[in-house]
């Protein structure tokens, strides 16, 4: 079966694989020169099933005010004229209901952990460094971030999912470089079965083990539009420094973040996603002893601290504005605050390397896995922030699909399907 993948990030790369594995003929297409250039670039890499949690929770639209007008802010609202911001809030809105943020965290929290269980199946098979830490740990900076969590614990305790409430100097004894922390954690939770890695490392090596079997990848490509005929999907009209060209396929799988909008809508298949903004620094480590180990979130700021090997990344700030890429300086802040007051010692903040990417977000926050509604077009996307937690097992599942398999897990309420009710 000729199969075709637009887009190039993890989401993208980890259907090839599984498609390839599958039997498939398997050709991605990506616009930038490489895997892992856009969304999967510059993350937090952390893996943490039993943390991804729906944007949309109770107590957010307030926070979102409480939060507007302060300097160091984990939320930016930039108002625009463009419709389709207004009614994804709308959507955002409805699903900050406490049953819906259950329901929806259970979504997420389905994918995400048959996602990890995928993850170690490969790297049993395929072991190769990515920077990979184990143990996720929370900090809480005031009660009010304790309330707020409230209801994500009700989940982890009703999901028997590993976790521990753990005082300041727990905390301490988990990560020891807070020592030396400018901030004093009132209290933290901690994760030991979560993770962390690099992403953007992963997906480079799992292009090359894609490449050894046999999957071609095509670089600086875009997509203009599919040929659709009959209810059906044909072929990929391309357009590159060749020039314009026409894919035939048998199916097509749609991996291309917020772009993936655009290019589905002509098709009269609507997928209601939003580009939020995340940002993150890449630094260095200077101070061994006085840098965190693992992969730590400060709750009240929502900005993770992930180490890498000898590098940490700062990663934080969901913005709604926009659907530029573009560096905004009180974000960057908000990701230097928050390294300051943890561990103000374990690198220069003059070394940094700032980055911006745009999460394709759903309104509830779990992705839009399998049919699109136009026979042999498949969808994989919506991840939002998520993305790295959720990719080998949604790969897995739209090639299982495609590939008339029964997948592993149950796809109630991870399809289209649950916004054409």
């Amino acid at each position: 079966m000729k199969t075709i993948v637009l887009g190039g990030g993890v989401i993208g790369v980890a259907t090839a694989f599984y498609l390839r594995q599958q039997g498939c003929d398997v050709t991605v297409i990506e616009r930038e020169p490489d895997v892992a250039l856009s969304t999967s670039f510059g993350n937090a890499g952390v893996i943490a099933p039993g943390y991804v949690t729906p944007w949309a929770a109770p107590g957010m639209p307030t926070k979102i005010l409480k939060y507007l007008f302060e300097p160091a802010s984990p939320l930016i609202f930039r108002p625009t004229v463009d419709p389709a911001q207004w009614r994804w809030i709308a959507r955002w809105l409805r699903e900050c209901d406490l049953e819906r943020f259950r329901v929806n965290k259970q979504r997420m929290q389905r994918i995400a952990y048959y996602s990890r269980e995928c993850l170690h199946e490969f790297r049993g098979r395929h072991p190769f460094d990515y920077g990979r830490s184990q143990g996720y740990l929370q900090l809480f900076r005031s009660e009010y971030d304790v309330e707020l969590a409230q209801p994500a614990l009700a989940v982890l305790r009703d999901a028997g999912i590993a976790h521990r409430e753990v005082s300041a100097a727990q905390c301490v004894e988990i990560e020891p470089g807070l020592r030396w922390a400018r901030q004093t954690p009132l209290s933290g939770l901690y994760l030991p079965d979560d993770e962390a890695g690099d992403c953007a490392r992963f997906t480079r090596e799992l292009r090359a083990i894609c490449e050894r079997n046999g999957v071609q990848f095509r670089f600086d490509t875009r997509v203009s539009s599919l040929d659709v005929r009959g209810g059906t999907v044909r072929a990929v009209h391309l357009e590159s420094e060749r020039g314009s060209e026409t894919l035939q396929a048998d199916a097509v799988v749609v991996a291309l973040g917020v772009d993936s909008a655009a290019l589905l809508a002509p098709l009269g298949v609507k997928v209601p996603l939003y580009p939020v903004k995340g940002y993150s620094a890449t630094l260095p480590v200077t101070d061994d002893e006085k840098a965190p180990h693992a992969a730590l979130m400060d709750e009240s700021l929502k900005t993770a601290i992930t180490r890498f090997g000898n590098n940490l990344r700062v990663a934080g700030t969901a913005e709604l504005g926009n659907r530029q890429t573009t560096l905004r300086e009180q974000a960057l802040q908000t990701l230097m605050k928050v390294l300051k007051d943890w561990f103000p010692h374990a690198a220069n903040p003059t070394s940094a390397h700032f980055w911006v990417g745009r999460r394709p977000m759903t309104p509830d926050g779990a992705p839009l896995l399998g049919p699109s509604g136009v026979d042999n077009l498949w969808l994989n996307l919506g991840h939002g922030s998520t993305g790295w937690a959720m990719s080998m097992g949604s790969g897995r599942v739209v090639a299982d699909l495609i590939t008339q398999r029964t997948p592993e897990i149950d796809l109630d309420g991870l399809t289209l399907a649950r916004y054409r009710k």
